[in-house]
């Protein structure tokens, strides 16, 4: 039965993560309710979660091809902010990242309910003053430093991770939405991917219960990228809010 409620949960994760993001979530309080250690549940959750990115990507593949000039601008910040923030989480200790994760969970909830309001806004005004495609192809070298910053946060924790690059993507001129989807899904691949060597190569990951979510996260997020094509991204994004707060309340609770 615990294989079975992991599996559902890296489902249901990887879904939302290829809709809305949001999947670590579920992912991490589902690790620690049968019993994984703070930051193994954490580099556990990257684990579980990073196959679904992955799948994403791949569904993401066109959009992606489309918007390559932004994914070559924005890789290398990507990975090295990836990589500073799984050294940290590392060097944390279970204790502290337990007294740290009420306070991320904050973080990520109020990204999630303002920042995903911000990103519809700056996108709506981004389409309503670009009447060039071509215009969206340049990158300020701003977003590159940016981008970097939220690697940090996403190699570390990655809550919300997705809304912030939405919203970055939206104020440097970008305005398809299923771009702005693959570049954000595979510059989180890129982030985890990274920070996700370094969890394994210290010993962090708990792997029975790990490679349990693996599976339903892939499948979850290969067909939430089909998904996302079709339902409202703002219901979806709904429902991650509530998870967002309700998770919140119980981790300052407890």
């Amino acid at each position: 039965m615990t294989g079975l409620y992991l599996f559902v949960v890296a489902l249901f994760g990887g879904a939302l993560n290829s809709v809305a993001g949001g999947g670590s979530f579920i992912g991490l309080p589902a690790l620690l309710s049968v019993g994984v250690a703070p930051v193994a549940a954490n580099a556990t959750t990257t684990l579980a979660m990073w196959p679904g990115s992955l799948s994403s990507a791949i569904a993401y593949r066109q959009e992606i091809a489309r918007a390559r000039h932004w994914l070559m601008t924005l890789g290398v910040a990507s990975m090295a902010g990836g990589l500073v923030g799984g050294w940290l989480l590392i060097r944390t200790s279970d204790q502290r990242f337990l007294q740290l994760l009420p306070w991320l969970m904050l973080a990520a909830a109020v990204t999630f309910t303002l920042g995903g309001r911000v990103a519809d806004r700056l996108l709506r005004r981004a389409k309503a003053e670009t009447t060039d495609a071509a215009s969206t192809r340049h990158v300020p070298a701003w977003i590159v430093l940016f981008q970097f910053v939220v690697a940090i946060y996403g190699g570390y924790f990655g809550g919300g991770m997705g809304i912030m690059m939405l919203a970055a993507f939206s104020v440097a001129g970008m305005t398809d939405i299923h771009e702005m989807n693959g570049i954000k899904t595979l510059a989180a691949v890129a982030i985890n991917g990274v920070a996700l060597v370094e969890f394994v190569a210290d010993g962090a990951i708990a792997w029975a219960p790990g490679l349990v979510m693996v599976g339903g996260a892939i499948i979850g997020g290969y067909y939430g990228a089909f998904l996302a094509r079709r339902v409202s991204p703002g219901v979806v994004r709904a429902i991650v809010i509530v998870i967002a707060w309700t998770m919140t309340a119980y981790f300052f609770i407890k």
